[in-house]
């Protein structure tokens, strides 16, 4: 039976190992999201275009991932929708955005030991244990960059990755898939207008 004394010690050698994984993943995102700032117009979304479905997972896994700096790949999505099948292009876009957002959740688990000083953190952590799925859902419905907040919110408070993950995954792919039919309906609709008038 371990002592009181042992069990102490070994959570204080597990700390600081947890924090310098917290510190890693801190520099980690800024160097990724300074890499993509600076590389952002050299983007070649024609290059993206000739993967196909693999293209459309890679753009919207790409924009997604950038913290607080998103890249308009629900765009890419609506054209592709007009060139591959609608279902599987929102099902590749759904699937990339919800991936590139585990770098938000795990810019909130980095800060989650400055955050939980605060009294928005206990709020915060609250609002999550109550309508974490919910809130997750709707706000992956939407193409506004407040997801971030959210993704970032499930890492502070320690949501639970898969039960964040899954709740992403259906509310960015019923968008992606919307997106899709949006540009496979509208884009021929445009062009037959255009050709006609």
């Amino acid at each position: 039976m371990s002592s009181p004394e042992s069990s102490q010690t070994g959570a204080q050698q597990k700390k600081p190992k947890h924090k310098l994984l917290k510190i890693s993943l801190i520099f980690f995102l800024i160097l990724f999201t300074f890499l993509i700032a600076i590389n952002r117009d050299k983007l070649d979304v024609g290059w993206f275009r000739t993967l196909g479905y693999p293209g459309v997972f890679l753009m919207a896994a790409l924009g997604s991932s950038t913290v607080l700096l998103p890249i308009p790949h629900l765009a890419f999505t609506f054209t592709m929708g007009a060139v591959l099948n609608p279902w599987l292009t929102g099902l590749s876009a759904g699937t990339g955005d919800a991936l590139g957002e585990i770098t938000g959740y795990m810019a909130g688990y980095a800060v989650e030991d400055i955050a939980g000083h605060s009294a928005l953190y206990a709020k915060l952590e609250r609002w999550m244990r109550r309508n974490g799925d919910l809130t997750i859902f709707v706000l992956s419905l939407f193409p506004v960059p407040f997801f971030d907040l959210a993704a970032m919110a499930g890492g502070i408070v320690g949501y639970p990755l898969w039960r964040f993950m899954l709740a992403t995954w259906v509310g960015k792919t019923i968008k992606g898939v919307i997106a899709a039919w949006m540009g496979a309906c509208g884009i021929p609709w445009f062009t037959d207008l255009i050709n006609t008038g």
